[in-house]
């Protein structure tokens, strides 16, 4: 996490043919075209939906950090859904190893930017959308700039530093935070939002996890469909969230083992202890310093 910190790294870019002009996709605020009718209608019907809450996912904003295995479904389901905005933070470049699980990119793409790759796929399934491309790291220096902008930030990372970062950004920012993780054959998903009651991922792991304890998938290996389905439970969440409907993973911790076919969760309460939403924070702003794991284990909540 050295990567330069300047305003480049906030840069929304569209890239050739794949844009479109800002007033066509910029669309609907009021109203929906018979279009958009059509293609939304088997949401519309839902009691829990119907015409305003399709109008109120054109009108939201979420970004996307992460555009690999847990990204995927997330992009092409929210995409498909009609939420109307879609920011994707990603700085890395497709690679064979990644086909097996993310579904945004194929064999064709290995080489582009992940930004891109999504980007192409993305339009393919709904042009009407609008999709920012942020292909930078996502640091201290523009983190809480990026979530601030946008109305439910989503993880699709593969990493604790990442993740944490996430999670203090959006404290700041006043934003909700869905969690997911994936890794051999076992996934993990919440929603973090203490503005709303609800505690954060620092209420049960104060501290990132050092190194070792928290393997990623490059090192022990992840069956390809289990960031799929993580993936497609922390879409389901931001729609809940959106839509205002349902009960969310809000104050829950969800754990799934796909060998067992098993999926649980277990309370996760406000912890008044925490460093950061607790009610002595130690932790007030962003820093790097904040964002290195520790040489002990982590506390459990």
């Amino acid at each position: 996490m050295n990567d330069s910190n300047s305003k480049e790294n906030l840069t929304s870019i569209s890239l050739g043919e794949f844009s479109k002009p800002e007033s066509a996709r910029d669309f609907v605020k009021v109203a929906m075209t018979g279009d958009q009718l059509k293609r939304y209608s088997r949401q519309i019907l839902l009691s829990g939906v119907g015409e305003e809450g399709q109008l109120k996912l054109l009108r939201s904003k979420v970004l996307l950090v992460g555009a690999g295995g847990l990204g995927s479904p997330i992009a092409l389901y929210l995409t498909a859904s009609g939420v109307g905005t879609l920011g994707i933070v990603d700085y890395d470049r497709v690679d064979l190893t990644n086909i097996h699980r993310q579904v945004l990119h194929g064999t064709d793409d290995v080489g582009k930017p992940k930004t891109v790759s999504a980007m192409e796929t993305l339009f393919r399934t709904n042009p009407e959308v609008t999709i920012h491309l942020y292909p930078h790291r996502f640091l201290a220096g523009n983190a809480l700039e990026l979530i601030s902008a946008y109305d439910v930030v989503i993880d699709g990372s593969d990493n604790f530093e990442t993740k944490f970062l996430i999670n203090d950004a959006a404290f700041f920012a006043g934003k909700p935070y869905v969690f997911g993780g994936a890794v051999r054959f076992d996934g993990q998903a919440s929603l973090f939002f203490p503005k709303a009651g609800g505690p954060c991922l620092r209420c049960m792991f104060p501290e990132i996890p050092p190194p070792g304890t928290s393997p990623l998938s490059s090192e022990v290996g992840v069956l390809g469909v289990v960031p799929g389905q993580i993936g497609l439970i922390q879409a389901g969440e931001v729609l809940k969230f959106l839509l205002g409907i349902g009960n969310t993973l809000l104050g829950r911790f969800l754990v799934y083992n796909f060998l067992r076919a098993d999926f649980s969760t277990f309370t996760v309460e406000r912890n008044p202890n925490c460093p950061l939403c607790g009610q002595n924070p130690t932790i007030t702003g962003i820093s790097d310093r904040q964002l290195q794991p520790v040489d002990h284990p982590p506390i459990s909540r």
